[in-house]
């Protein structure tokens, strides 16, 4: 396990790594999520061993701390990232993010392109005030009191499946809904915008099962290979693990 500061409470960002050849690539979780619990198989398959590999948790999920004062927006997430690549020496990584984790990484490749040679997107947030769900609007819908004092954040891990369960009930709950509040601000100028902006290789995962991708022609018109994955809803990487391995790797995804 290896750590860096960030923020201004000398808190620790932590994450773990597998040693590998080549630029690295760093995984990055969803809202309430663990980077090894989500990823560790993706990059253990046979396609993408022999990279160095980071599993970054974000602050307040996690094995990272979680500092009362810090504010968990996205550009505070980024900032906390950037702190991660700049002290494992990984400037140029590949950046593979999930959901929250996704729109993360667009922030730290518009803030420090220095970091980031490629991302690679799954459901990436790219938009402020999503619709009503479980997850971050659904979260954010409680005032911070309530969510972390009031039983909102019982009530949360009631409704969520079991595989969101398992890694929410770790994440703190102040970090959780103001990473959560952070998601439904979005940034200025939006996520979308700046993933469309960026001169890198993107790539956007959909699962089939989530239905259709907002602005997909515009984004695919911006240069952003946006592919739809077979069979799979939000956590493509459990729902079709091998076309998530495939897209990591650039190849086609599998057929069978």
């Amino acid at each position: 396990m290896r750590q860096a500061e960030f923020g201004t409470e000398g808190a620790q960002i932590r994450w773990t790594e597998a040693e590998g050849r080549g630029p690295a690539r760093v995984y990055v979780h969803g809202l309430g999520s663990a980077s090894s619990v989500y990823h560790a198989h993706i990059a253990a398959d046979a396609t993408l061993a022999g990279r160095r590999s980071l599993f970054v948790d974000l602050p307040g999920h996690g094995i990272s701390d979680r500092p009362a004062a810090f504010g968990y927006g996205l550009e505070e997430h980024a900032d906390a990232l950037a702190a991660v690549l700049d002290a494992a020496g990984a400037a140029g990584a590949e950046v593979i993010g999930h959901s929250m984790g996704g729109a993360v990484a667009i922030v730290l490749a518009t803030r420090r392109p220095d970091l980031a040679s490629r991302l690679v997107l799954a459901e990436a947030n790219l938009d402020p005030n999503p619709p009503r769900t479980a997850g971050s609007s659904g979260i954010a819908s409680y005032t911070e009191r309530d969510f972390v004092r009031g039983g909102g954040f019982t009530e949360t891990l009631e409704r969520v499946g079991h595989i969101w369960r398992a890694t929410m009930r770790l994440a703190d709950p102040t970090a959780l809904h103001r990473s959560a509040a952070g998601l439904i601000r979005g940034t200025d100028p939006t996520m979308r915008r700046q993933l469309m902006d960026l001169t890198i290789p993107r790539t956007y995962l959909m699962g089939e099962l989530s239905g259709a991708l907002q602005g997909c022609a515009e984004l695919a018109a911006s240069g952003v290979d946006v592919v739809t994955v077979a069979g799979a809803g939000h956590n493509i990487m459990f729902d079709n693990p091998a076309a998530f391995v495939a897209a990591i790797a650039g190849q086609p995804a599998p057929t069978s």
